[in-house]
């Protein structure tokens, strides 16, 4: 069991790093993380797996560092997907009843009936969450379990991601000696480790900055909407510093970490930059720059990414839906002025996620980096997540759902 004495695991693979989260269910049902393992990724490109070999050593000793600290062994964990194309979409069906009360099994057959309006060969279906259900036509009911009703029917939010990508990920995972117990699309659990209920009843968008790609996902009425990505990261900006100041990678990141900003200030001509040049050791020989030059290549990549983001909320219709609420979250979203320029694009009031409700957290894990693995963690727990309160029991599900990985790697693998 992913929950065995209180005991969850979640698994975060991304592009630059693989972090895992062990942690214990207290008494009064909050979270506590007992263990953390994080590792270089260096097997990922864009959220994908581009060498197995690499991802499964960087699984392995994330998941064994977690486990050293907390004392438990790790059997299965709760599992993210982010560079994987993700698709968005809602379905609606209705199933008549004439009369009778709503049963479980009949809330079953509606949802499948939605999901069976899918077409997308080549893919699975990662979440399918019901965003209400109409009983004879009054629409927004979120229990009509035990009503009467003539017809019923639901409005269901579906994401599904290509089947190939995510074997590929999954089966590092179990390579790695590890069960998958569920799998969770980044930005959605992202959501769930940094957004207060407010937010998510009003209408908020939240963005997940990663360092290959940019994800998000519209929160309206409590229920996840919309998702969707933009292929660019944080890692797109340090090989922009890479190049355009002629230096090694490691102290491109080192320079747009410590030096870096979204934003130019007043100082930043008098403030002097060394910065070691390709092929020559960190003493040889280094150039002088002003902070200007770095911000100068930081800056447009960044307001790329949230035009793109824009252009993606506008094209969907939820733009003006999910309000005027932007909470970022993610390692790239650290960088100093990313914030106010976010608000500035997109136009709306922005925050800094940062994981809630999940003690034991150390000042150096507590950040928006480590929102996707506190997002884990809660939709590990049972009602806690829409998505998993509708999980079809095995044998029932419609044709492509990814219900139990683990069990449906073996049946294809």
């Amino acid at each position: 069991m992913a929950v065995r004495g209180g005991v969850i695991a979640a698994l975060d693979v991304g592009t630059s790093k693989v972090t895992c989260f062990i942690a214990r269910r207290e008494a009064d049902d909050s979270r506590r993380v007992i263990g953390v393992g994080t590792h270089v990724s260096r097997g990922m490109r864009a959220g994908t797996v581009v060498d197995m070999e690499e991802t499964e050593r960087a699984i392995r000793a994330a998941v064994e560092s977690a486990e050293r600290m907390a004392e438990e062994t790790v059997r299965e964990v709760y599992l993210n997907v982010s560079g994987t194309q993700p698709t968005s979409q809602l379905l609606s069906a209705e199933i008549t009843l004439g009369g009778q009360p709503i049963t479980g099994s009949d809330l079953r057959r509606v949802r499948e009936q939605s999901l069976s309006r899918l077409d997308l060969p080549g893919r699975e279906v990662v979440h399918a969450i019901p965003l209400g259900y109409a009983v004879d036509g009054n629409r927004g009911v979120r229990d009509p379990l035990g009503m009467f009703c003539a017809h019923l029917g639901v409005d269901l939010h579906a994401v599904t991601v290509p089947a190939g990508p995510l074997r590929n990920l999954a089966m590092c995972v179990e390579r790695g000696h590890l069960a998958i117990a569920d799998v969770a699309a980044s930005p959605y659990a992202s959501g769930l480790g940094v957004l207060v209920s407010d937010e998510k009843e009003l209408g908020v968008t939240l963005i997940d900055m990663g360092a290959g790609i940019t994800s998000l996902a519209v929160f309206v009425s409590g229920h996840p909407v919309y998702t969707d990505f933009v292929p660019l990261g944080g890692g797109h900006i340090t090989h922009d510093v890479a190049r355009g100041l002629s230096t090694p990678a490691e102290y491109a990141e080192r320079l747009k970490t410590l030096y870096g900003s979204a934003l130019p200030s007043p100082s930043d001509e008098r403030e002097i930059l060394r910065v070691p040049q390709v092929g020559e050791s960190e003493h040889e020989s280094t150039t002088e720059v002003p902070c200007s030059v770095l911000v100068g290549i930081i800056q447009p990549r960044i307001e790329e990414t949230f035009e793109h983001v824009r252009a993606r909320l506008e094209a969907s219709g939820f733009d003006r839906l999910s309000g005027r609420r932007v909470v970022l979250t993610g390692g790239a979203c650290q960088l100093q002025g990313v914030r106010e320029l976010a608000a500035r694009i997109l136009d709306k009031q922005v925050r800094i996620g940062r994981p809630i409700k999940l003690g034991g957290l150390s000042d150096a894990t507590s950040g928006p980096a480590f929102a996707t693995c506190a997002g884990l963690l809660a939709y590990g727990q049972a009602g806690e997540v829409e998505a998993r309160t509708w999980r079809l029991e095995e044998g029932e599900a419609p044709r492509g759902r990814l219900a139990k990985v683990g069990r449906w790697l073996h049946a294809h693998l």
